[in-house]
This record gives structure tokens, C-alpha cells and sequence, in this order.
């Protein structure tokens, strides 16, 4: 996503969603109820510190072509996170998070994708499935259902 368009986009999505959604910050915690969007122009990568997971937003070149890029997102994810993770690729087109999202299902990860019936463009969704990266394909609305089920909430 383009600089300036991230934050109007978190806003947005911060009104119509139940959890707090907003533009990550260098630093911020990641936790329960909060949802982080990488900033345009810049890399977001997730460390451990502690017992805590937080954000660290990083310039650098672009990364399969984007920047921000899901692999190096993914990337970071895998190595610092492991089988506490769950990665989902849904609808866009092109191959930015494939590798990533592969990693992270090597590293123990759950890994879910979106199915082709139900995206818009079945670029990224399919090239993580080709990997053998996607666990489990899923359609769109089952997906929500899926995320709170990986953290134990029944629905």
C-alpha cells in the first residue's frame, strides 16, 4: 500500500471493526484485540522481546517488489514466533508473501489461505499454495471463524 493511504485505510477499518485497528508504530505491542498495519513506504517486522511481541518499522529496498512487503513481515514472524503463529494470505495478486507464509508453516506456524471462489484476484493465495506454505484453504467468511478457533475463542 502507498504512503498516506495506510493510515486512512486503519482509520477506516478502526470505526467499522470490534478490535482497534491502526497504523503501526515503531514499537507498538502486538496483542489480543489489535490489529497492526504495516505503514506504506516502510518494512514492519515483529520481534520478541521479553515475553512481549512488538513491531519495528524499518526502511530497506523493496521486497518482491512492495515495501511494505508480507514476506519480510512473514519472515520475521516465522523466526521469532514459530508454532505460536498463525499467517493467512488472502486475495491480492502477485507472489508477495508465498515465501514467507512458507516459512512460517516450516517453522511450525498454522497457516491458512484464502480460496479461489472467494478472491478477487487468486494471485498471492495460489502461489502460497503451490509452495505447499497453505495448511488449509478456506473461503472468506470462515475465515474470521478459523482465526478465533486457532486462538481458542469458540464462536
Amino acid at each position: 500500500m502507498p504512503e498516506k493511504f495506510t493510515a486512512a485505510f486503519a482509520e477506516r477499518l478502526n470505526q467499522v471493526c470490534e478490535i482497534e485497528v491502526r497504523e503501526a508504530r515503531h514499537g507498538d505491542g502486538v496483542m489480543p484485540g489489535r490489529a497492526l498495519i504495516a505503514p506504506g513506504g516502510s518494512h514492519m517486522l515483529v520481534k520478541r522481546n521479553g515475553a512481549q511481541y512488538q513491531v519495528d518499522i524499518v526502511d530497506g529496498p523493496p521486497v518482491s517488489r512492495h515495501r511494505p512487503s508480507v514476506d519480510v513481515l512473514f519472515r520475521s514472524v516465522a523466526r521469532c514466533a514459530g508454532s505460536n503463529a498463525l499467517g493467512i494470505i488472502m486475495t491480492c495478486m502477485g507472489d508477495d508473501g508465498a515465501r514467507g507464509l512458507k516459512e512460517m508453516r516450516d517453522a511450525g506456524a498454522r497457516t491458512l489461505g484464502q480460496d479461489e471462489p472467494s478472491c478477487v484476484v487468486y494471485g498471492m493465495p495460489r502461489e502460497a499454495f503451490k509452495l505447499g506454505a497453505v495448511e488449509r484453504e478456506l473461503p472468506l467468511e470462515q475465515i474470521a471463524g478459523a482465526i478465533l478457533g486457532a486462538c481458542g475463542h469458540v464462536r
